[in-house]
């Protein structure tokens, strides 16, 4: 996975979590059999900047823990041979995670910080790839497909 991570962090991110977040993005890839030249993009940013993404974006007011933008194909329309077509990566899109949202939510939930970070990436990347959570049909796919890929990976609750 071509995996690009932007630390806009007010104190700036432990190499840890960013190695960690490389790892769980690397299995979770794998896990969900994407190509090896798939890209996508991971940004830290504290509950602020979030705060401002998701007023922006969705309308909402308040700090959130994670936010994802797909990239859509606008160009549907164009057409190319298949052997160009295939040569192209797919990218996937940006994830947002607020790592102030990171720490509180692991502490309120009582798990790790690492298993939250984990939690919330994976979920970002459920969602690039299309999966939702509002209707209950479609949470009983993403949710049970999300704890198998952290509980495989070895960041159990």
């Amino acid at each position: 996975m071509d995996l690009e991570i932007y630390d806009d962090t007010k104190d700036g991110a432990s190499d840890k979590d960013v190695q960690l977040i490389k790892d769980v993005l690397t299995y979770a890839g794998d896990y969900l059999k994407l190509a090896d030249d798939t890209e996508m993009s991971v940004t830290l940013v504290n509950n602020d900047r979030i705060k401002e993404i998701n007023r922006e974006y969705r309308g909402v007011d308040r700090a959130t823990d994670v936010i994802s933008f797909a990239i859509e194909d606008a160009d549907e329309d164009i057409k190319m041979p298949p052997e160009m077509a295939a040569e192209i990566p797919e990218n996937l899109g940006d994830i947002f995670v607020s790592i102030d949202k990171v720490a509180e939510q692991a502490e309120f939930l009582g798990h790790s910080y690492d298993r939250e970070l984990g939690f919330l990436v994976v979920h970002g990347l459920l969602h690039l790839k299309g999966y939702d959570h509002m209707k209950p049909e479609d949470e009983a796919v993403m949710f049970p497909l999300q704890k198998k890929i952290m509980d495989s990976y070895g960041l159990k609750r």
